[in-house]
């Protein structure tokens, strides 16, 4: 399961180039900041799992 302060690796890269994110916030949604930007977004539990390629660093 994902942990807060867990850095993931996503499939696609986020239009910045990065595609490493470090998960800030869960529960009903998860909230995600770009290590690259330090844009931030939310994401149901759903999609989070679809986007992840893995987990690159655990919490």
């Amino acid at each position: 399961m994902l942990r807060l302060h867990t850095v993931v690796e996503t499939k696609k890269p986020h239009p910045c180039g990065g595609k490493r994110w470090e998960i800030v916030r869960t529960g009903a949604d998860y909230k995600i900041r770009c290590l690259t930007c330090g844009r931030v977004i939310m994401l149901t539990p759903d999609e989070l799992l679809h986007r992840v390629r893995r987990i690159a660093e655990d919490a």
